[in-house]
C-alpha cells in the first residue's frame, strides 16, 4: 500500500456543516468530505482492493467510491487532517488479511463429558413422565 500515491488520489470537498452554531456555520464551509475511488486506485494492490471492497461494501457507493466526512472542528484544515487520519485507519483495518481457520477435532475427554451430560439430561426428562405410561 503506497500511502503517498493514495494521498495524491484523494479528492476533498469543503461543504457547510450541519447543526447549531449561529452565524459562523451559515457562512463558512468547514466540513470536509473525502472521496476515494477504491477500484481505480494505483496505490493499492489488486488483492487488497478486493478485500477492501468486500469489507467496506456498506460504506461504498455503486461506483466503489468511499466517502468520509469530518465536521468535528471549526477549522477546515483540522477537519481535513482528521478525515485523512480516519481514512488511513479504516483502510489499514480493511486491508488486513484474515487468519485462516485451522480445523480441529474435539478431544476424547470433551466427547465423554458431552455424552455424560446428555445422559443425565435424558434421565432427568424421563423422570418427569408419568410412571403408569
Amino acid at each position: 500500500m503506497d500511502e503517498e500515491q493514495i494521498l495524491r488520489e484523494l479528492r476533498f470537498k469543503a461543504v457547510r456543516s450541519s447543526g447549531a452554531g449561529g452565524q459562523h456555520v451559515n457562512k463558512t464551509s468547514s466540513k470536509v468530505e473525502l472521496h476515494f475511488d477504491v477500484k481505480n486506485s494505483a496505490g493499492i494492490k489488486d488483492e487488497v482492493k478486493t478485500r477492501v471492497i468486500k469489507k467496506l461494501q456498506s460504506r461504498l457507493t455503486k461506483e466503489n467510491i468511499l466517502i468520509l466526512g469530518s465536521e468535528e472542528s471549526r477549522s477546515q484544515h483540522r477537519n481535513k487532517e482528521l478525515v485523512v487520519q480516519r481514512f488511513f485507519k479504516i483502510l489499514k483495518i480493511a486491508s488486513v488479511k484474515p487468519k485462516l481457520r485451522k480445523k480441529t477435532k474435539p478431544t476424547k475427554a470433551s466427547k465423554i463429558k458431552r455424552l455424560k451430560k446428555k445422559k443425565i439430561n435424558a434421565e432427568r426428562k424421563a423422570n418427569r413422565k408419568d410412571p403408569l405410561r
